[in-house]
């Protein structure tokens, strides 16, 4: 089922298409907006995010797969949705390798548009949940101490107390101080809620390290 507060961007040349579509989407519940080609969209759009886009490939000026590059540049999350007259399978198959939701040929049935829509709606809310959650994880592990994430990776490793303490060149009770920081600080209660908490951040323990110390 649509989502009413959903908006999808139509960008198309082709003024009865722009029309046609923005009137089926709406009677869908979507909020739509329509731009003449890819630069007036980026021109004059108050916003390029939008929770879908539906983009024609070949357009004046920039094409649709320039502007799917321009999008992917700019980590805009946006879920495109190709619909087009003129595609091929080396394109289909370009433009869904950049992420593309769909390549839809014109013309189009209402089905199978509308399905497409509502799998673009369903990727941008993960992209946004992903990059939340990331944004998150990141902030927490910015509060710990250098020491804290060296204890932190030897934890998600499933090393245990006194190994971490070999490893690390310190006591176990020290040890055990640390950890108990780390899991306040990341609001884990475990190892394994820890390690599930980076993973779906897409951050793994290698890449700790990287994070500003903090002393």
């Amino acid at each position: 089922m649509s989502e009413s507060s959903a908006r999808v961007v139509i960008v198309d040349d082709d003024a009865s298409v722009r029309k046609s579509l923005a009137r089926l989407l709406r009677v869908h519940g979507y909020e739509t907006e329509t731009y003449t080609c890819a630069d007036e969209y980026l021109t004059q759009a108050q916003d390029i995010q939008a929770a879908c886009l539906i983009l024609d490939l070949q357009m004046p000026g920039t094409n649709g797969l320039e502007l799917q590059h321009r999008l992917i540049a700019a980590r805009a999350e946006t879920a495109v949705v190709f619909l087009t007259g003129h595609g091929d399978i080396p394109t289909s198959v370009q433009a869904m390798k950049l992420g593309a939701v769909d390549f839809l040929t014109k013309p189009v049935d209402e089905y199978t548009l509308i399905e497409a829509v509502d799998k673009a709606i369903i990727k941008q809310s993960e992209m946004q949940r992903q990059r939340t959650l990331t944004k998150s994880v990141q902030a927490r592990l910015a509060a710990l101490t250098r020491r804290e994430r060296e204890v932190m990776q030897q934890v998600m490793t499933g090393a245990m107390n006194k190994q971490i303490a070999v490893q690390l060149g310190i006591s176990e009770k020290t040890v055990k101080v640390h950890r108990a920081h780390v899991m306040q600080k990341m609001q884990t209660s475990s190892a394994a809620e820890l390690v599930q908490l980076c993973a779906g951040a897409k951050l793994l323990p290698g890449t700790l390290a990287n994070h500003p110390d903090r002393q």
